[in-house]
């Protein structure tokens, strides 16, 4: 089952981080703020109307409508003890027939809101290595493999220089490197691991670029939260490869306040277009 839903998600993925790539790297010449604000806008009325037409609205509305005379009951019948307590149990029972209504919808939008999220966490996670600074680059070997190890060694090529390494780490099946990144722009980082050779994707520059900061192993959430680069498959010598990249810190669009600005801004926006849209919550 494991497997058949980390193969579904690979699938998913290739679509999606094209339609990611052609529609979030405009935004990417705009303040960070900016750019999570559109797109927690469009996202949040997307949602709204995902809602509308996913869960039962005249259900909804009749439960809404009942709270609200139930309400008016309290206010009015406050001296009645047992007025009281019949409208707050019906209170109850309208506050969970509610939360009922929106478990269909809710599932409905979990599918496009993680795939989203994984796009943006390669813009607002963490930021590409700067010309001249260092980083650790970890390959982790498959638990499967036998000693001695397989010889592996990274390809010279202009974009880094390997300072360190390799430093094996038998403990957790590691092999680390530390490298400089020496040019802006994506590059390729190659090993050579006996006869096999393995890539990784390096992002060196400034401002806002694609961060694919692991090529994840074959687990369906390691392959829907780092959704940039083809998992290593079940079989392969290596389990994964990462980089240490830097933590992008802010306020708005850094670590982990990016996340938070988008559901409450997302939130809002829904919020501001619900009376435009006709839907009830």
């Amino acid at each position: 089952m494991m497997n058949f839903l980390a193969q579904i998600i690979t699938w998913i993925n290739v679509p999606v981080n094209a339609m990611g790539k052609s529609l979030l790297t405009p935004l990417a010449a705009l303040p960070g703020w900016l750019s999570n604000t559109i797109i927690s806008a469009i996202m949040g009325i997307v949602l709204l109307i995902i809602f509308k037409y996913t869960s039962n609205q005249r259900a909804i509305g009749r439960v809404r409508d009942n709270i609200k005379a139930d309400m008016l009951a309290l206010k009015l019948f406050k001296d009645s003890i047992s007025v009281t307590l019949k409208s707050e149990g019906r209170l109850f029972k309208g506050a969970f027939l509610l939360l009922f209504y929106a478990i269909k919808p809710m599932l409905v939008m979990i599918v496009p809101v993680s795939l989203l999220l994984a796009q943006m966490g390669l813009w607002y996670q963490f930021r590409p290595l700067r010309a001249g600074e260092e980083a650790i680059v970890t390959l982790r070997l498959n638990s499967g493999v036998e000693e001695p190890w397989p010889n592996v060694e990274i390809a010279p090529t202009t974009a880094i220089n390997v300072t360190s390494g390799p430093v094996q780490v038998f403990s957790k099946n590691e092999i680390c490197w530390k490298i400089k990144a020496i040019e802006s722009g994506y590059h390729r980082i190659i090993f050579q691991a006996d006869e096999r050779e393995i890539d990784k994707e390096l992002a060196v520059g400034d401002g806002f670029m694609r961060v694919s900061a692991e090529r994840p192993a074959w687990r369906w959430v390691d392959i829907l939260q780092y959704p940039m680069e083809k998992p290593f498959g079940p079989d392969s010598i290596v389990q994964s490869i990462s980089v240490d990249y830097p933590d992008r810190f802010s306020r708005i669009f850094g670590i982990p306040w990016w996340l938070i600005y988008f559901f409450v801004a997302s939130m809002v926006f829904a919020l501001l277009f619900k009376p435009f849209l006709k839907v009830r919550i």
